[in-house]
């Protein structure tokens, strides 16, 4: 049975910023089948967000935290676009308006915005939420690469959670070169040279971690994106018997669940799985996705999976890095630079409210 260290309290404020993610960015929170009749509870961003639907299928989000004592309100009752507490019958509107105080009406609770409400939105199969700490009516949009807009590319959502921190598992995307080593029993990861040089290219999004002098040949390249939200991107060339649509592609991005019962820190792990397909061609992919390859990329995942949570949570802090790791080492120093950036921003308003 696999074990992992619980994890201290992160001591420096911009650690402690990203280990429950960036503010003001979308994230996914989980496929979008999650959530159907009933409320549902998740943890995620380091806090507990409660979902449902109205009638019309809409779905709403806000803080499982009822203002008046804190009670769940996701055990409460569906009232069209409002939750009714179940302690005490509150009832909060999606925008975090309290509507009713049945046991007390009239009071100043009622009228009060009181609840922290969330702005979310279907696409790709998933359920994304624009994370902030105030109530916002109107986020930045969500802007999906094009292997997630439809169009020519047709996808399948994976989802999964994982013990260990999402930074890691943001390093081992960063780092084509794992692919060579861990995965090279894999049907479409055996081939290229074992040692390789790399560069960084800027893109108008984010930049590109590339191999120099080979494309097309193994995991050579992982992009790196933010456009409202934090993606990332890669490609596998697939053989002939892999189907139709040539490389197959993926598209990633984690989620900080925040920590479990034991003290370890969880990730919500999302990697859409993409082929550039269209007509009869795309049934004849998502066919044999579903019935021959989606059992192998598990088994890929696993092998990362594996990996990541036997590390210890200070592994980063005990690492020679060499040239392969410029890529990871770019992407680390563009986190902590905008906690930086969110904790400069947030000093004037928490000096005004002391």
């Amino acid at each position: 049975m696999s074990t992992i260290a619980i994890q201290p309290v992160a001591a420096n404020p911009v650690d402690a910023a990203l280990d429950v993610g960036l503010k003001n960015l979308w994230y996914p929170l989980c496929p979008s089948g999650f959530v159907k009749e009933r409320p549902v509870s998740l943890r995620r961003l380091g806090k507990k967000i409660a979902l449902w639907r109205d009638a019309a299928g809409t779905l709403h989000a806000l803080e499982d935290h009822c203002p008046h004592r804190g009670a769940p309100l996701s055990q409460g009752v569906v009232l069209g676009d409002r939750l009714a507490c179940p302690y005490h019958g509150v009832e909060v509107r999606c925008d975090g308006t309290v509507t009713k105080v049945p046991g007390s009406p009239g009071c100043k609770l009622e009228g009060s915005r009181a609840a922290l409400s969330f702005r979310v939105q279907e696409a790709a199969g998933a359920i994304f939420l624009f994370n902030s700490d105030v109530n916002i009516d109107a986020p930045p949009p969500l802007q999906l690469p094009e292997q997630l807009a439809g169009g020519e590319y047709s996808s399948f959502v994976c989802y999964t959670e994982w013990k260990g921190d999402y930074r890691y598992v943001l390093d081992n995307v960063m780092d084509p070169m794992h692919g060579t080593f861990l995965h090279k029993q894999s049907h479409s990861m055996a081939e290229g040279d074992s040692s390789a040089q790399f560069q960084i290219r800027d893109t108008d999004t984010g930049f590109v971690f590339e191999k120099v002098g080979q494309r097309g040949v193994n995991f050579d390249w992982t992009e790196w994106a933010s456009t409202g939200w934090h993606w990332m991107r890669l490609e596998i060339p697939y053989p002939k018997t892999g189907g139709p649509g040539g490389s197959f592609g993926i598209v990633a991005s984690y989620t900080p669940i925040g920590v479990d019962r034991n003290g370890a820190r969880m990730t919500a792990a999302f990697h859409w799985r993409c082929r550039k397909v269209s007509g009869w061609l795309r049934d004849t992919w998502r066919f044999l996705y579903r019935n021959r390859l989606e059992a192998r990329h598990w088994q890929v995942l696993e092998q990362d999976r594996t990996m990541l949570e036997f590390m210890e949570p200070d592994a980063n802090q005990h690492e020679h890095l060499y040239q392969h790791d410029i890529g990871l080492t770019r992407l680390r120093r563009h986190l902590r630079k905008l906690a930086k950036e969110q904790l400069e921003s947030q000093a004037p308003a928490v000096k005004a409210a002391a």
